[in-house]
């Protein structure tokens, strides 16, 4: 199989490290036919803290997926998240250079909407129109063509710490791979879970990983929001260790297992047992306490979630609802729990829009992971990209760098 048919997607979270390998098929069909995942030592809060665990996880996944397959590959799309994300909106206009609207003025308008003060410790990760204006008509998506005087464009910019960056790159290249594009996860989950006409309506993407819930929020059929919440299901774990008295690892069994957001689903009759620590004697629970650790917490993420939408401006033209992605959706009782606090519908995204091993992957769990294969399959054909890629990442930074010097001379 030629590597140019393959994609492949790497998500590399707090708590998991996720392998998907897809075969591209006539007709832009995209075929699942390799998964593989590691538990993800080495990352905090979605940033790499040890640079040897986070590589040795990657090569777990990687060599699970390629056995699975049958293939080597050599590059992948891989995700980042984590607190250092920022999302901006920004305005940019120029005259029209003839009678009608060319590619080349549009790309004039993008710059000028880029053109805004970013320190040199962060970078432009992704630079996306959401609409064009001409001659103050709004709503325009595709304006090559139009005639006018001119041109104005509103994009939103998501912005992340170059260090971070690189030192996915660098875990990612340690391992053996080139990386193709970094694109921010739940961009990349939208990909896989969002239905067109629900980014048309207005809808709000809330991705709960392991140590970040990441938010996005879609306006006729735009990004708007970028927001990154330093919570996720870890905080869940930690507060089922404390309070039954169990280690993390049990704690997140038990999590999996018997875990519910709402007290009020759990039936009077239903038990836990929780292991003992230090040699003691495993102990048997209502499953009513587990159910009353929990929801305070998942009611705490959500309630700060539903505070970050609001002061966004955004909440009233989300009519689409909520959609719930990652590891926490799987958590009974987030649906009923989330539609409590928002006030919306809510519903929990499945990956969807491949083929092959689709049942291995219709879990909540991998819906960064598709994601990244179907952003790849759809800029794979684009021979620039804007983002990071491990050709010119550090050309990229070097020429930003020489950019402010000059400009401070």
């Amino acid at each position: 199989m030629a590597k140019e048919q393959l994609v492949v997607g790497l998500d590399i979270g707090t708590t998991k490290v996720c392998c998907i390998i897809a075969h591209l098929l006539d007709g832009g069909r995209v075929e699942i036919i390799g998964v593989g995942s590691s538990p993800s030592y080495g990352l905090r809060r979605g940033v790499v803290v040890n640079l040897e665990a986070t590589t040795s996880s990657i090569k777990h996944a990687l060599k699970e997926a390629e056995l699975m397959a049958g293939v080597e590959v050599g590059s992948v799309y891989t995700g980042i998240a984590g607190g250092h994300i920022q999302g901006i909106n920004s305005h940019g206009m120029i005259a029209i250079s003839g009678k009608e609207t060319t590619k080349n003025d549009v790309e004039r308008v993008i710059e000028a909407a880029q053109a805004i003060a970013i320190p040199l410790d962060r970078e432009i990760l992704h630079v996306l129109p959401q609409q064009f204006i001409i001659d103050g008509q709004d709503g325009i998506k595709h304006p090559v063509g139009m005639s006018g005087v001119r041109l104005e464009v509103t994009i939103h910019i998501i912005t992340g710490a170059v260090t971070s960056a690189q030192n996915i790159v660098r875990c990612i290249n340690q391992a053996g791979l080139q990386v193709e594009n970094i694109v921010l996860g739940p961009l990349a989950s939208s990909y896989s879970v969002l239905a067109e006409d629900e980014k048309e309506l207005g809808v709000a993407l809330v991705d709960i990983g392991g140590g970040t819930s990441d938010i996005v929020v879609f306006i006729d059929g735009s990004l708007c929001q970028t927001e990154v919440l330093s919570m996720g299901g870890e905080n869940v774990t930690k507060d089922i260790s404390i309070g039954l008295r169990a280690p993390i690892t049990e704690a997140e069994k038990i999590k999996r297992k018997y875990g519910c957001a709402m007290g009020v689903l759990v039936k009077d009759d239903e038990r836990i047992q929780v292991p003992g620590v230090g040699g003691r004697e495993p102990k048997t629970l209502p499953r009513q306490v587990l159910a009353e650790i929990i929801e305070p917490r998942m009611e705490e993420i959500f309630s700060l979630i539903n505070r970050q939408i609001r002061m966004s401006g955004y909440e009233n033209s989300i009519t689409a609802g909520i959609v719930l992605t990652g590891g926490g959706a799987m958590l009974e009782g987030s649906c009923e729990l989330a539609e409590r606090i928002f006030d919306l519908p809510v519903r929990v995204g499945y990956p969807k829009g491949v083929e092959g091993l689709k049942e291995v992957v219709n879990n909540p769990l991998y819906a960064t992971g598709v994601g990244l294969v179907l952003y790849g399959v759809r800029k794979r054909s684009k021979s620039k990209k804007r983002g990071f890629i491990t050709g010119n990442l550090f050309r990229t930074i070097l020429k930003r760098m020489k950019e402010w010097f000059g400009e401070l001379l």
